[in-house]
């Protein structure tokens, strides 16, 4: 039987191929027109915007940081410097993981769990696409070295050098320069973030707080070409930051050291101004701290130790301590009572050692007290006599005494350019009516006549009314700029209007200052001792204030008080009397009598100040 057998249909294969041909074909050529429009879509239609992209992948707009103005003393003594640091940073952008990096570097170098902290805290802030963010500053060469050997191991970790600060007197100028350090959120939020975009310091207190925006700069941009592991190529445009303006101060280095060797370990503070410009040479607190551990970031247990330190080191009490001014301003009470006619020349009184108000049982006591004897307004304040104050000060009442005193700038901030610095207090009857619902006695106002009771003031304070003083009468804000270099954008100062002082008898500045120069020069001048063998004359006023109140017929015993109980010495004073060339006001906490304790500092920076002065003028005269 024959099987049936199938023969090939080479026309239906022809068909088949033939069609898939035409299918291939087809899907080839909707592909290639996909691709033509793609390209026509690219290439044509929307080329200027996928260019912008391109030209964002390979190139930056990195903002420059602009150097940060130079501060000097007025000799060109350079206070405030910029010295190169380096840093090793992260850019989060271009790491895989954050965390591994940081990892990866703790391998390396030592990194404490303080400086991830704040390495996190600045990532949040970040303020622009591709940051770096500092995670330790102030790199060894070791360190250095360790991480540039494992570099390539390291996506997103770089070595960053910038400029900062450096103060080379340290702690001598802290409480006067001030110091900068990072920037934190709110006040990034107080200043033009487009200007600070690349600036990881502000100020934080004083010159630099005060004059940042001098300080600061403009800052400046670059469009930089990169690859693909973000390495700068080329720069391909650039415009320069604008730096900060320098700035000279009114400050003496050698005097502001002076004033620190001679308040040593004490407590205090010492604040010099030149009468005839206001410019301040001296302003000293103690004890003080190194400005450079803030630069960067103190670590916290250098930090625990300054802040909680019994003596108080961050403390400015040059500005912000606030001292009943004791017998300092007893000159201005008895300008002011010679003024209103409370008082003249001819009156005197016979101080037997106390004061008692006709129908109160209270004794007011004299520093002295078997008393003085026969004292006339002069003599009254070369020896310091309470008793003739408790009677001038009841006759003049309290709205005479504040009313000179503010003449004088107590009770108000009068710097030009010093925003910091406390008010004190200058009492009224008003002042005491609201805050403590009670009337002025007259009680208060003998307290008060010896710089006692509610009235507070400030070592700036101080210095500022025996400037006036050395004027007579004539007002010039204390200021710590003496020149800024040329800059198109205007100073910023706090201009406020003291008028002149001026007396009915103008005679009666003379006799005052008369009187402050037998406190230094008389046989019983209070500070005798601090004006002898002077070679010129000098005008002064010692000063005790207390801490703790001594009760009613107890007498003051400094023995019996734990050192931090016992009163506070003041001085204020200027030289020469004739043509004056410096005043001075000098606290020493705790240090008893005015006298012994911050009389014979300020005689050593009238000595340090005066023959400096002589020292130049002779060169100049050989010249």
């Amino acid at each position: 039987m024959r099987s049936d057998r199938r023969l090939k249909d080479s026309n239906r294969e022809k068909r088949i191929y033939a069609f898939r041909t035409i299918l291939a074909a087809l899907f080839v050529l909707g592909l290639t027109s996909a691709l033509i429009i793609r390209l026509y879509d690219l290439q044509l239609v929307n080329h200027e915007h996928f260019q912008t992209l391109s030209d964002k992948n390979r190139m930056q707009l990195q903002p420059i940081s602009p150097n940060r103005g130079l501060i000097y003393d007025r000799n060109g003594v350079l206070l405030a410097d910029n010295k190169p640091i380096f840093s090793v940073v992260i850019i989060p952008e271009y790491s895989k993981n954050v965390d591994e990096s940081i990892a990866s570097i703790q391998e390396i170098i030592d990194i404490t769990p303080e400086h991830i902290k704040r390495f996190k805290k600045r990532m949040r802030r970040s303020r622009r696409p591709y940051q770096s963010v500092i995670l330790k500053s102030k790199l060894n060469e070791q360190e250095i070295a360790r991480i540039e050997v494992r570099r390539h191991e390291l996506k997103g970790i770089e070595i960053q050098a910038e400029l900062a600060r450096y103060y080379s007197m340290g702690s001598a100028t802290a409480h006067s320069i001030g110091y900068v350090g990072r920037i934190n959120e709110k006040e990034l939020a107080a200043v033009d973030a487009k200007n600070y975009s690349a600036t990881n310091y502000i100020g934080k207190l004083g010159v630099e707080r005060f004059y940042e925006s001098e300080l600061h700069g403009v800052v400046g941009y670059q469009t930089v070409e990169t690859n693909a592991s973000n390495r700068v190529l080329r720069v391909l445009d650039r415009i320069a930051p604008t730096p900060g303006r320098n700035l000279t101060l009114h400050i003496d280095s050698g005097l502001q050291k002076k004033a620190v060797e001679l308040l040593g370990a004490k407590r205090g503070a010492v604040v010099a101004i030149e009468p005839s410009t206001g410019g301040i040479l001296t302003l000293v607190s103690t004890p003080s701290f190194d400005p450079n551990l803030f630069v960067t970031g103190i670590d916290y247990k250098s930090y625990s130790a300054l802040r909680d330190s019994l003596d108080l080191p961050l403390f400015n009490r040059s500005l912000k301590g606030q001292y009943p001014p004791g017998s300092t301003i007893k000159p201005v009470l008895g300008l002011g009572g010679l003024d209103s006619g409370v008082t003249n020349r001819a009156f005197s009184i016979w101080d037997e050692g106390k004061y008692q108000l006709k129908n109160d049982e209270r004794i007011y006591r004299d520093w002295k007290r078997q008393g003085h004897g026969r004292m006339n307004l002069f003599s009254s304040i070369a020896q310091s006599c309470d008793i003739y104050f408790y009677d001038l000060a009841f006759k003049m009442g309290v709205d005479n005494m504040s009313k000179y005193l503010g003449d004088f700038g107590f009770g108000q901030n009068t710097a030009l350019d010093i925003s910091e610095a406390r008010d004190g207090l200058l009492p009224t009857r008003e002042w005491k009516r609201a805050l403590k619902g009670r009337a002025w006695y007259p009680g208060d106002s003998l307290n008060m006549g010896i710089g006692q009771g509610f009235m507070l003031s400030t070592p700036l304070q101080l210095a500022t009314a025996s400037a006036v003083m050395a004027n007579r009468g004539r007002w010039v804000q204390p200021a710590l700029l003496k020149l800024a270099s040329v800059g198109d954008r205007p100073i910023r100062q706090r201009k406020i209007e003291m008028n002149d002082i001026q007396m009915i008898n103008p005679e009666d500045w003379d006799y005052i200052i008369d009187a402050m120069s037998e406190v230094m020069h008389g046989k019983r001048g209070t500070a005798r001792s601090s004006g002898r063998r002077a070679s010129y004359r000098m005008a002064g006023k010692t000063g005790t204030a207390q801490v703790v109140g001594i009760k009613q017929g107890e007498k003051y015993d400094a023995e019996a008080l734990s050192e931090r109980n016992r009163d506070h010495a003041l001085f204020i004073g200027f030289a020469p009397v004739i043509n004056p060339k410096i005043a001075v006001a000098v606290i020493v906490e705790n240090g008893g009598g005015g006298s012994t304790s911050a009389a014979p500092i300020a005689r050593a920076l009238f000595d340090e100040w005066i023959l400096k002065l002589a020292a130049s003028d002779k060169t100049e005269s050989k010249e």
